[in-house]
């Protein structure tokens, strides 16, 4: 018998529903099965997941989106990192950049070794062995060329983009592939009577629409995830404080430049994320420290230009679905959790989680074996993220406001407080199966944020002290004049891909 799914249903459009479409359409060929996507324009999407990491590259390039193309369409620009400002301490700012810090000598890692020259006086700043790091800072960027041991040949971006639009260019791609798309409201959700599975959503102007697959893209709501199935939700409020946040787009001031800035306030943090259009901010806040009223006047007072719409106020608590995928629905995107866009993780999750679902797409017999393993992926996957993101709240010194405070003294999971432990010790960093940040992510945080290792790898002593002073001196002076042959950011794109309006 064919057991084959023959109809998949999105729940949701945006970013999550569209980013899942497109995917779905490229790799679902000859007609295997139908795509549908049911969304409401009376149902706004959250819209501000703007900043990206590196492997966004990867699902465009799965697509077969012309890069160009895409920048264009979306207004990006392009992005090697994020500032953070105010986080160790008030008045401090460190670069956690795409890439690598330095080049390995032998077995050890590079930091290691500019860290006992570090110790001795000799280098100030960890930054200085980051080309993206330094290309950030002066407004610089190229993508890779083809130059054997250069700096420039490994060059790691992502992009800034509207959100809004991706969604929109995405959509056009599904379309253009056979992805039906359904205007309307769920009414209803029917579900068969001995198993519980979902086989239709009821529309409000009654029409059903039916399926053997569902994916859930209905956003904080979890309309089939959670209202349906009731599947739970972990809260991650108590290493997490921070619970709402307001958004509003404003004009640029400038040239955009090719890197995110996070800010450290007083109840949280405001993003800063220059697009070729206009400058996208929002302000990320716990409500038990700060009212909202002060939370929009604190985003309002640091706008660069003039308000561009009016403020997008968001409410969430920070954790994730018990289960990801239960009887044959798999929730993907803000349906699945929620961790804050402190790393611009949120389109990544999407990512993932749609490359899992191609990889254990099911047949009408929905294998428990297959939705355990994408489970256990998907919680290992956003645990370790989470982790990453509770260190920026722990690693502080700052106590000068109550949210501080409790930051600082708060318990972390044992998984983040044992990586901490360790690095302080002899700044020993390890990367967990296959974890999204790596060792050089962990290293820019804790040292950007002033955990100073008490040591180093023994083995660094080894080597001779002034042989590593002249070699480090010569990894940096390669960094200087690399950075000091690219273009500018804004030269960059006006040359290659700037949009038709800015």
């Amino acid at each position: 018998m064919d057991n084959r799914i023959t109809k998949v249903v999105i729940l949701g459009g945006g970013t999550a529903g569209w980013m899942s479409a497109a995917a779905l359409s490229k790799v679902l060929i000859n007609d295997y099965c139908q795509v549908e996507l049911v969304e409401s324009q009376a149902i706004g999407t959250v819209g501000v997941g703007e900043a990206t990491i590196p492997q966004i590259q990867t699902f465009n390039k799965i697509l077969g989106i012309d890069e160009n193309e895409f920048i264009k369409a979306t207004q990006a620009t392009f992005k090697l990192g994020i500032e953070f400002c105010d986080w160790g301490k008030l008045g401090d700012s460190y670069v956690h950049p795409f890439g690598t810090f330095g080049v390995p000598i032998e077995s050890l890692p590079f930091h290691h070794y500019w860290l006992k020259m570090h110790k001795e006086g000799k280098f100030e700043c960890l930054d200085d062995f980051s080309l993206a790091c330094k290309a950030a800072k002066q407004n610089k960027f190229t993508r890779p060329l083809d130059i054997p041991q250069s700096p420039l040949s490994q060059i790691a971006y992502a992009f800034q983009f509207d959100a809004g639009l991706y969604a929109k260019y995405l959509r056009k791609y599904a379309e253009a592939r056979g992805v039906k798309r359904t205007e309307g409201k769920v009414s209803q959700v029917h579900q068969r009577a001995d198993d519980g599975f979902i086989e239709s959503l009821e529309l409000q102007d009654g029409s059903k629409i039916e399926g053997d697959l569902f994916i859930d893209c209905s956003g904080f709501r979890g309309l089939l995830i959670e209202q349906t199935l009731n599947t739970g939700y972990q809260d991650w409020s108590q290493w997490l404080p921070c619970d709402r946040a307001v958004a509003v787009p404003c004009a640029s001031n400038g040239d955009p430049e090719p890197y995110t800035r996070s800010t450290a306030r007083a109840a949280g943090w405001q993003w800063r994320i220059p697009l070729q259009h206009r400058t996208g901010n929002g302000h990320v806040y716990s409500s038990s420290f700060i009212s909202d009223d002060d939370a929009a006047k604190t985003l309002l007072d640091n706008l660069d230009g003039e308000p561009l719409a009016e403020l997008n106020k968001l409410r969430f608590a920070t954790g994730r679905r018990n289960k990801f995928w239960h009887k044959n629905v798999v929730a993907i995107g803000l349906a699945s959790g929620f961790i804050e866009p402190l790393e611009s993780t949120s389109i990544y999750l999407i990512q993932t989680a749609v490359a899992r679902l191609i990889g254990l797409f099911p047949d009408r017999s929905f294998r428990q074996a297959d939705i355990d393993k994408f489970n256990q992926q998907s919680t290992s996957e956003i645990e370790a993220i989470r982790d990453f993101i509770i260190l920026h709240y722990k690693a502080t010194q700052r106590d000068d406001t109550p949210f501080w405070e409790y930051c600082k003294n708060m318990s972390v999971p044992t998984s983040l407080q044992d990586r901490m432990e360790l690095f302080k010790g002899s700044g020993r960093l390890y990367r967990e199966s296959e974890e999204l940040f790596s060792e050089d992510s962990w290293l820019a945080v804790m040292f950007g944020q002033g955990i100073v290792p008490r040591s180093y790898h023994p083995l660094v002593d080894a080597y001779d002290a002034n042989g590593l002073y002249k070699y480090l001196s010569g990894v940096a002076g390669v960094i200087n004049r690399s950075v000091d042959s690219m273009p500018s950011h804004a030269e960059f794109i006006d040359k290659h891909c700037a949009a038709n309006s800015k």
